[in-house]
């Protein structure tokens, strides 16, 4: 059946999830990026830029310029959490504590331009070390 709520009408418990949510919190940030009289994507502006981006580098990177997409894709993260430091409302954009998110758009965004930066042939970044740990890994 349920438990009484605040107004003591009991509450709807479902079968599948029979603990109780009253609640999400929304990611703080979670707000629209615009007011709500803005067209949909105007409110949502910040996520809909960088899905853009990373279409666009996605794109470059089916026809065959594989380091010039790849570095678009990677500095689309980098600029999202640009976007999730710097704005105090991103839409959909914000997933969870607005430090979690620039840490993860950082993070992954920072690995995959270097991973760009040193893809082969001919890479634009060479890191000694790592050759080195690769050829001790491998002999």
């Amino acid at each position: 059946m349920g438990t009484p709520g605040a107004e003591g009408e009991p509450k709807r418990v479902s079968r599948r999830f029979p603990l109780l949510t009253e609640d999400t919190a929304r990611p703080e940030g979670g707000g629209r990026a615009a007011a709500s009289d803005a067209p949909a994507p105007a409110r949502q502006w910040p996520v809909i830029a960088v899905i853009s981006l990373v279409a666009v580098g996605l794109l470059l990177t089916a026809i065959d310029v594989f380091r010039v997409g790849t570095l678009l894709i990677g500095v689309a993260l980098i600029g999202g959490a640009v976007l999730r430091w710097t704005l105090p409302s991103v839409g959909m954009l914000a997933v969870r504590s607005r430090f979690t998110d620039m840490l993860t758009y950082g993070f992954l965004g920072v690995v995959i331009v270097l991973l760009a930066l040193m893809v082969q042939p001919r890479p634009w970044l060479v890191i000694p070390f790592l050759n080195d740990t690769l050829h001790f890994t491998i002999s």
